[in-house]
């Protein structure tokens, strides 16, 4: 099989992982007592995974509930009951929909003919078996005063519990929960951080305890994290604004190959597509029909305060990104750089490709909205470090820690206009690299052009980030050092951040923090060492973010601390 083409995976998505449309003015009213309105089936089921909703609009959004039949049925027949009270005592509709054997038993309805800015109650129901309530809410079409997300990524099961998304469930006043991504780890055990999980009774399950490859293993993964009750909780709570990054497929992931993926575990392409497949089943996003976008990146509209561009930069352009050892003289050591900035600018170095960034700066230039808002995966802000530290991060230690550090106090001393600063040290510090190339870092041009719009047209531009398990704030600045927005970046909910890879204690990784925003100009805050998640609110005015670190994720009882920064609007 080649490469697989965006239309080779949509027609086989068509197949099997559409949503039901239902228009809730065209389907009858009836009570949730009457049982002769409730499916019936000849097998005993469980809602074993909860119930949640997605992508909502003004007028309509993705329900979504899933399945476990006893035995082997090719359909299991279910009503879903929606209400604007949460005791159904009426509800507003009763429909018929069914589970399907080859969706995994997974059921997507997208309701439409809803009003504005309305909370909804929904819950799925058969003979005898009643699934969880969920909850939901339309977006507003105007006079919206402030918005507020929660913001997620990276949640790694056998790392660590889920209390980011537990804590995230109790909050009641959530517009939309953004998650940016790395919802399912593909790793199996006993490789990336899975050390912790048999303590933690963690630990993945036997038969699906290994890398995931195929579509009934990534199914297996995802039944696996959606027993998880903080995460079922939050599906529960809020509808979701989902995107996926690297590990719903595998790690560094591109549009033709990985990191974590090599010739002896076959066709890219078949791994990619069974992966999409069981995302497509088991999150509630809307599958691809005609005349919308291919790809994953769409638009959300919170009436004129937030225009919300969920972006894709994974699968639908990604280039593989650029390795500083490709560029590395293996005799002397020495680097090229004029061949790396030359690789760094060509036009094939797209991370967005051409049909997105086009649809993003249209979309950008015609808003009305105060603000722009960019949900994707990784960082924009510029992170450029001194760059003797490129080699030192390849091979990270404590060492290295004592090496930044130093070089802090270099940037202190030359911030002050010490004159006893030598030439040499100045240059330690101010010949610097981008330290992450798999980041918009490594794809330079497509956010000059983001900035650029976002300046000219005189838009407030926030970006959101996920990947990095940290927690961070910059300011977007464009080729001319001219701030054009700001971004907010999210830890992860259990993955571990720097920390890990440093082996730095607590105190050490604050030092480590401490001075990474003293080396890197364009940051402002930064968190190396703690997990959890991060809220964001949109007013006419402000954006703030706070973000909510939990105290650990290795133990099951834990507290929550937390810190704010705030940003102005500009027009």
């Amino acid at each position: 099989m080649g490469t697989l083409s965006r239309r080779d995976f949509m027609k086989s998505a068509l197949l099997g992982m559409g949503a039901t449309t239902v228009a809730l003015s065209l389907v009858g009213c009836g009570s949730s007592h009457d049982k002769a309105s409730l499916a019936s089936n000849e097998v005993e089921i469980d809602f074993k995974h909860g119930v949640a909703s997605g992508d909502p609009l003004a007028d309509s959004i993705i329900l979504w509930t899933r399945v476990t039949p006893e035995g082997d049925p090719n359909h299991i027949n279910l009503t879903l009951q929606v209400s604007e009270e949460d005791e159904f005592t009426v509800a507003a509709m009763s429909q018929s929909v069914v589970a399907l054997k080859n969706s995994d038993y997974t059921v997507k309805v997208d309701l439409a003919g809803l009003k504005a800015n309305t909370r909804y109650y929904y819950r799925f129901v058969t003979d005898g078996t009643v699934s969880p309530i969920g909850q939901c809410k339309t977006l507003p079409q105007s006079d919206v005063s402030h918005v507020k997300f929660a913001v997620l990524s990276c949640a790694n099961y056998p790392a660590g519990y889920f209390h980011a998304y537990a804590h995230a469930a109790t909050m009641n006043d959530l517009d939309a929960v953004l998650h940016l991504g790395d919802y399912i780890y593909e790793y199996g055990m006993g490789e990336y951080a899975t050390e912790h999980a048999e303590a933690l009774g963690r630990a993945l399950d036997d038969d699906n305890s290994d890398e995931v490859i195929t579509l009934e293993e990534y199914r297996k993964r995802y039944a696996k994290y959606r027993t998880d009750d903080g995460l079922q909780a939050l599906h529960q709570k809020a509808p979701f604004i989902a995107v996926w990054d690297d590990h719903e497929i595998c790690n560094d992931t591109y549009t033709t190959g990985a990191e974590n993926h090599n010739a002896g575990e076959g066709e890219f392409s078949e791994r990619k597509l069974a992966a999409l497949q069981a995302y497509y089943e088991w999150m509630p996003v809307r599958p691809y029909v005609i005349d919308q976008t291919e790809a994953l990146y769409r638009k959300f509209e919170f009436g004129d305060l937030v225009s919300l561009y969920m972006l894709d930069t994974r699968n639908e352009a990604r280039a593989k990104s650029l390795e500083y050892r490709d560029y590395l003289d293996t005799t002397s050591g020495a680097m090229d750089f004029a061949s790396f900035q030359a690789d760094l600018v060509t036009p094939k170095q797209q991370l967005l490709g051409t049909k997105q960034l086009t649809w993003l700066t249209d979309s950008m230039k015609t808003s009305n909205a105060k603000w722009q808002v960019l949900g994707q995966q990784v960082l924009m802000t510029k992170m450029m470090m001194p760059a003797e530290l490129l080699t030192a991060l390849a091979n990270p230690s404590t060492s290295m820690a004592e090496q930044l550090l130093a070089l802090a106090q270099i940037k202190g001393r030359a911030k002050e206009g010490d004159p006893s600063l030598t030439e040499q040290e100045l240059t330690r510090v101010n010949f610097v690299a981008p330290y992450n190339l798999d980041a918009w870092d490594g794809y330079p041009v497509e956010r000059e052009v983001v900035l650029q719009t976002a300046k000219v047209a005189n838009k407030n531009l926030v970006v959101l980030a996920g990947d990095t398990h940290n927690a961070w704030s910059g300011r977007l600045c464009n080729a001319q050092g001219d701030v054009c927005g700001y971004e907010f970046a999210t830890p992860g909910v259990s993955s571990p951040g720097l920390e890990y890879y440093l082996k730095l204690p607590d105190e050490q990784a604050k030092q480590f923090a401490n001075a990474l925003q003293l080396l890197i100009d364009d940051l402002d805050f930064a968190n190396i060492h703690q997990r959890g998640f991060m809220t964001v609110t949109f007013t006419a005015d402000s954006v703030d973010s706070e973000w909510h670190f939990v105290s650990s994720v290795h133990e099951k009882a834990f507290t929550i601390r937390n810190s704010s920064l705030q940003q102005r609007a500009v027009g």
